[in-house]
């Protein structure tokens, strides 16, 4: 019986271990979110458009997606998507994705680099509630426009669900996901709210935002209040 005691003890305080470990890594994150999203906006002309990032209904934000390859390419990245509020004052809370995507052809390599996707319209916040779609094939994407005073001018900005960006080695500019898939990151959810919640049950959901996420709310706030028509 002690035998069994000890190890039921052993093994409870592994799990505990485990959780408060899932979770720094989690609060890091979204802090590594908050500081991309900061450091984008207060670069001298290499920021989001102030006046499409007005328009956009959500944002997702990607730090250190991993892009390598060894014959086989692929991608992948744990990130946050967070959608205005419905009144469109205020950002809602935020939801954990993952982006994967794979490519094929003689590649070698590996690198890291951070990814920014606004969402401009109402068919793209529908994708971000899906359990998984893929940018570039249900969901129309374009590469971003870069600086403050830039505006989505061609007929496939327009009309684009997504718009998206990477950041590399200080370079921030327009890039492709084509062929990525996003999908809900469950596990991070759980650690966040407790529950492995989906983006459905989440965005624009009034649920409390966990307090790591206070820093990322509180520069999407500043720089971005409300939505504009």
């Amino acid at each position: 019986m002690r035998l069994l005691t000890l190890t039921l003890a052993m093994t409870l305080g592994a799990t505990l271990l485990v959780a408060e470990e899932d979770t720094r890594k989690t609060d890091e994150r979204l802090n590594d979110a908050a500081s991309l999203f900061t450091e984008i906006m207060t670069a001298p002309d290499r920021a989001l458009p102030q006046r499409v990032l007005d328009k956009a209904s959500c944002l997702v934000l990607v730090p250190g997606m991993m892009k390598g390859a060894f014959m086989v390419g692929g991608k992948y990245g744990r990130g946050y998507a967070v959608c205005r509020a419905a009144s469109g004052q205020g950002w809602g809370p935020p939801a954990a994705i993952r982006i994967e995507g794979g490519s094929f052809g003689l590649q070698i390599g590996f690198s890291s680099s951070d990814v920014v996707l606004l969402v401009m319209n109402e068919r793209g916040m529908k994708r971000l509630t899906q359990d998984k779609f893929t940018i570039g094939g249900e969901a129309t994407a374009a590469l971003g426009p870069v600086g403050r005073d830039a505006t989505a001018q061609t007929d496939a900005m327009m009309t684009a669900e997504i718009l998206s960006w990477s950041r590399s080695k200080g370079l921030f500019a327009g890039a492709s996901l084509d062929g990525a898939t996003m999908r809900n990151d469950l596990d991070e959810d759980r650690n966040m709210y407790g529950k492995p919640w989906t983006s459905s049950q989440i965005l624009n959901s009034g649920a409390t935002p966990p307090v790591a996420a206070r820093k990322l709310l509180d520069a999407l706030a500043k720089y971005s209040p409300k939505k504009s028509n």
